[in-house]
């Protein structure tokens, strides 16, 4: 099989499964032959040269086209093709040579390099675009497949033992074992055909590799074992587990189905941050039949500081469970809110960050109480938890605040992630409003809030805030609320004419400003 040049870092394969040369070889409209070298071999890409020593061109995976214009060692020429891993030499005849040179058959036969005698009427743009072709149809296989296996995972990860299902769902997808693991190598749970039990411990020991331990361990690895192919993923939730995979064949694809069923076993087998679930559980219910957010405080854990976080994909993809429950994992929380209209933002909450530790026994033996939401004499108060910016998501969040206060936070995220967006900064963090504005008394700035803006509708105060918060630029504001330009300028004039005042003068931007803040 050939092989990456030594010394050479293995080369990052392009974002399609590769094409099996027996796929390009059946278009019979291509006229291709193999003429010498062995039938099995995977196309990543396609590539043309006629330089007499095109290596240091090459990545690996290649079908590489040539006329043979500068051929004049068949044997070294074939050689180096191998050694830059080149997967197969399409060679074509005429005009250059009226046949494929015997010496070049028989140097591909001899180091296994697959040969394809390209007839003259078959151009290797043809080729190319073919393969091309092959490849979006693949890609489009692969992520049907992807999309049957999420469906299947989500579906068990529903059941009411849904550890045992998602594992079992995941070796019926990949067709082999599928374990979860302690950090210790004890098995908890496990699915599918039990690998022969050298590669059963072989993939204990790739799992202890992952299982985090120690700093710096790896979130994921993978090796072979005896024509068995092995995979270990650590789960989130800070208790050490491992999800352990043991398959016959490695497809493509199998990464993406494992890597979703990480996330709904982080999830399921992770403990709840804070409180108890059964406390969680019944804070829900009281909130419900209408409980204040102060009574069932005690029963999250605490009465805060909370941060809300409004957060959209950055490629604009709709989020879904899947993706939102791995950024509330990736954030330390389980409390995200993804069930909401299409192209809405995911809401998360943020609870505080640990407490100190406390003694777990008072002298004579007696038991410590629980935490208590308040904090007693030479105590530390809980800590904010500090929201940082996420890989693939553009995140608003609020200030840190009790929570008496989440609706008015929900409303400041909203804002925040509005002005990320359209500034295109990762993380916006809405600070609480201080300085001079902390010298009015809060009732009185909300009496002069409510008059001043008295005359605007809705819409208008939430561009008109948008718009100021921006510093007046309609291309962001128009980004930002997701309308056209023209739509802002209009509102922004509006709103001139309905408060009788000069939007272009500071002093009234500044007067705006701060009564907007009290809304």
């Amino acid at each position: 099989m050939p092989t990456s040049p030594a010394g050479a870092t293995p080369p990052t394969g392009p974002p399609t499964p590769p094409i099996p040369l027996a796929e390009l070889l059946a278009r019979e409209e291509l006229g291709l032959r193999r003429i010498a070298g062995p039938a099995d071999a995977d196309l990543l890409w396609v590539h043309t040269s006629e330089m007499a020593d095109p290596y240091p061109y090459l990545l690996g995976g290649e079908l590489l086209l040539s006329a043979g214009v500068l051929l004049t060692d068949p044997d070294h020429y074939v050689g180096r093709l191998v050694e830059a891993g080149a997967a197969a030499l399409g060679f074509g005849v005429r005009p250059v040579h009226e046949t494929v040179p015997a010496a070049l058959i028989e140097a591909c036969d001899r180091q296994g390099l697959p040969l394809l005698e390209v007839p003259p009427e078959t151009p290797f743009t043809t080729i190319a675009r073919a393969v091309w072709r092959l490849m979006a149809e693949a890609r489009h296989r692969e992520l049907r497949r992807v999309t049957r296996a999420q469906q299947a995972l989500a579906t068990a990860a529903a059941r009411p033992d849904p550890v045992p299902a998602v594992l079992h769902q995941l070796a019926t997808q990949l067709g082999g074992r599928a374990v979860l693991l302690t950090a210790r190598g004890q098995e908890v749970h496990a699915a599918g055909r039990r690998p022969d039990p050298e590669a059963a411990g072989a993939l204990t020991r790739l799992a202890r590799v992952v299982a985090r331990e120690r700093p710096g361990s790896p979130s994921s690895a993978t090796d072979t074992h005896g024509g068995t192919h092995l995979s270990a993923y650590a789960l989130g939730g800070g208790e050490g587990l491992v999800l352990a995979l043991a398959t016959r064949q490695r497809e493509s694809g199998d990464h993406t189905v494992a890597g979703i069923a990480v996330v709904l076993l982080s999830l399921l087998a992770a403990p709840h941050q804070g409180a108890d679930a059964a406390g969680r559980s019944a804070a829900l219910v009281r909130m419900l039949l209408g409980a204040s957010p102060a009574e069932v405080a005690p029963l999250l854990g605490s009465t805060g500081p909370w941060t809300v976080i409004h957060a959209r994909r950055t490629d604009g993809a709709p989020a879904n469970a899947l993706t939102a429950g791995a950024l509330g994992a990736s954030l330390g929380t389980a409390l995200v809110d993804a069930e909401r209209g299409a192209g809405e933002a995911v809401r998360v909450l943020l609870g505080p960050g640990p407490e100190p530790a406390r003694p777990t026994a008072r002298p004579g033996g007696t038991a410590a109480q629980p935490a208590r939401p308040t904090t007693q004499p030479g105590e530390r108060a809980p800590q904010p938890a500090r929201p940082t910016p996420r890989s693939g998501w553009t995140l608003g969040a609020s200030a840190p605040t009790p929570v008496t206060a989440l609706a008015a936070a929900d409303a400041v995220a909203a804002r925040a992630l509005a002005h990320a967006r359209a500034t295109r900064a990762p993380l916006t963090v809405d600070a609480p409003t201080g300085g001079l504005a902390a010298l009015v008394p809060p009732e009185q700035a909300a009496a002069h809030a409510r008059a001043l803006l008295a005359p605007l509708t809705t819409p208008l105060a939430d561009t008109l805030r948008c718009w100021l918060s921006l510093h007046g630029s309609w291309d962001r504001t128009a980004v930002a609320l997701g309308v056209h330009r023209n739509t802002v300028r209009q509102r922004i004039g509006r709103c001139g004419e309905l408060l009788d005042v000069n939007l272009d003068d500071m002093d009234v931007r500044t007067e705006l400003w701060f009564a907007l803040r009290q809304t």
